[in-house]
């Protein structure tokens, strides 16, 4: 049973099912998604808790073994089989199949409670058959990333929560101290909720208060520059220069999606729809609602020039001579990113 975070605690205010998984690279809405099983947990008489990490020594009996084993003074016991890396393996894909068909026995947590926790899983892994038991079995809570757009949202949702609220221009101060940093976010706006009483949070408060604390994704750079926000890209390029980011990665990354959008141009040209060139080359997600703007954007000839250029950088971050570019690399990628995005 697929179940929304924000209705877990409906939910668990009914009952607890044996088995819960928790899907998710927001670490933070993962971990306030398993707190909340486990505190659930605790009040129904759960008392012990067993911890299993899948690394490379793991045996999968363990899992069958800690949920057979019962506890020296007769407790309920909560098992949590954490994944870090999302890949069980053939042995590890047909335990947990066995386990999760031993659980569908009963709909209500008797002895034992299972927390699966997973990254989010990639297409190809979603499809597979260990995942797909998971589903049946369980409570399943798939947590989706908080997007760019999506977090002056949430931040306002939050600060609400604890009797407090900011102008749109505040949360978009936030969003830009706090962007890929949802723990951060996090911390900052409980770090409001002390400093400041209830009601209204001015400009000026919310700039002393939060920190900088950005941290920039190379791969969301390519949605700045379809989206056409030069003062994000420079924020970026500047972080990922701050932060140390191999420079040949982040060139990597923005001369892919100038790739990509030279195909889908020429595509476009010779007639084929967008839609169907967006399902050929497996582009969804922000990618796909920023992309058509950019095509109409930027003409056959920016891009051919952009892919040009990209391999002169090339040069220069390799120590070889490039005419059309004077500085350093940093200075070349960023040329090169705001031609695109203008």
């Amino acid at each position: 049973m697929q179940v929304r975070a924000e209705a877990l605690d409906a939910h668990l205010e009914k009952s607890l099912a044996p088995l819960y998984v928790i899907s998710s690279d927001e670490h933070l809405l993962a971990m306030e998604a398993a707190d909340r099983i486990r505190k659930r947990a605790r009040n129904t008489g759960f008392s012990e808790r067993e911890v299993l990490i899948v690394d490379r020594y793991f045996k999968w009996g363990e899992l069958t073994s800690s949920q057979q084993s019962m506890s020296l003074f007769g407790d309920k016991k909560l098992i949590e089989l954490r994944m870090p890396t999302g890949k069980p393996g053939k042995e590890g894909g047909q335990a947990l199949q066995d386990y999760a068909a031993g659980c569908t026995t009963t709909t209500t947590a008797d002895e034992t409670l299972t927390l699966i926790t997973l990254p989010k899983l990639d297409w190809a892994t979603q499809k597979s058959a260990w995942v797909s038991a998971l589903q049946r079995a369980a409570v399943y809570i798939d947590i989706p990333i908080i997007e760019r757009n999506q977090l002056a949202n949430w931040i306002g949702q939050r600060l609400a929560g604890q009797g407090q609220s900011a102008d749109m221009i505040a949360l978009d101060f936030m969003v830009e101290r706090v962007e890929g940093n949802l723990l951060a976010a996090h911390q900052e706006i409980r770090k409001l909720g002390l400093l400041y009483p209830e009601g209204r949070l001015t400009v000026e408060q919310i700039h002393d208060a939060v920190l900088n604390v950005a941290r920039y994704d190379v791969f969301k750079l390519s949605e700045a520059m379809l989206a056409g926000d030069v003062p994000r890209i420079v924020r970026m390029l500047e972080g990922l220069k701050g932060e140390g980011e191999a420079l040949p990665l982040v060139l990597w990354a923005v001369t892919d999606e100038i790739r990509t959008l030279l195909k889908l141009k020429l595509g476009v040209n010779d007639g084929r729809p967008l839609a169907m060139l967006l399902k050929e080359y497996r582009i969804w997600g922000p990618r796909e609602r920023l992309i058509p703007n950019a095509i109409t954007r930027v003409s056959l000839r920016t891009l051919q020039t952009a892919m040009h250029e990209s391999a002169q950088i090339d040069k220069l971050i390799k120590g070889l001579r490039a005419r059309e570019f004077a500085g350093d690399s940093w200075d070349a990628l960023l040329q090169l990113a705001v031609r695109i995005a203008r």
